[in-house]
């Protein structure tokens, strides 16, 4: 997408028999070698934003509120091996492993099940945050890189006409400031792209861990109130081990 952005104006245009290669081609070069700086910038962002959408809605895919009604009902019925046998799913949603490592001290205080729970969380937060920060470092660079070609393009402008005759300047004036138009209307149109990329990216960070906190706030309550249902009834007082 962000490949594509800025040259849809340009592929309208593309003649017949000049093909679209060229016209790419034609554009680059354009604006001088700072376009290159640009296009590999977009291509590194469209890959990453590619491995991370992937990640993150396919590997960490999961109906969180479902699972999370599944295990509460079967803690609510005390049926904590099956609790447990329901977080074997193929999934790598943080959920379930802050999930499964409560219910492994079931049989605790409150205080170590969310401690232990609070772990889990903490040391999946790199794995899920990994590189979504870069998106918007990468949008910030394009449109850097962008302000700069036109900065080289507006001196090489004014070099050409201080060295053209009076006849020559205008043309080369034209030039030098078309190729710095050039590369701040690229720059501009990959950094858009890779910023909503990175609001994609970040959105779903915080889903997922909104969705991890919830359920483990979840567990607490219901083992809590299984212990409690147990503590009236004048047993242990102590969820059973599973």
């Amino acid at each position: 997408m962000a490949l594509l952005t800025p040259f849809f104006s340009t592929l309208v245009l593309a003649s017949s028999d000049g093909g679209v290669v060229s016209v790419l081609q034609e554009y680059l070069d354009a604006g001088g070698w700072m376009m290159y700086v640009i296009l590999a910038v977009s291509a590194i962002g469209v890959m990453l934003f590619l491995t991370r959408f992937y990640d993150l809605y396919v590997a960490y895919k999961l109906n969180a509120r479902a699972f999370i009604n599944k295990i509460v009902d079967f803690i609510e019925h005390r049926r904590f091996r099956e609790a447990l046998d329901a977080c074997e799913i193929a999934t790598r949603h943080p959920l379930v492993f802050v999930m499964k490592a409560g219910l492994l001290r079931a049989n605790q205080r409150p205080q170590d099940i969310e401690r232990a729970m609070d772990k889990e969380m903490f040391a999946s937060l790199p794995a899920l945050q990994k590189r979504v920060d870069l998106m918007a470092v990468l949008a910030n660079v394009a449109t850097l890189l962008g302000l700069l070609g036109t900065i080289f393009g507006l001196i090489a402008a004014f070099s050409s006409v201080a060295a053209a005759t009076a006849v020559e300047r205008q043309e080369a004036l034209a030039a030098g400031i078309s190729q710095a138009m050039y590369t701040t209307a690229f720059g501009i149109s990959v950094a858009v792209p890779l910023l909503i990329f990175h609001h994609i990216l970040s959105k779903r960070v915080e889903k997922i861990i909104v969705e991890s906190e919830g359920g483990s706030t979840a567990l607490i309550v219901a083992i809590t109130g299984v212990a409690h249902e147990q503590q009236a009834q004048g047993e242990d007082g102590r969820v059973e081990n599973i």
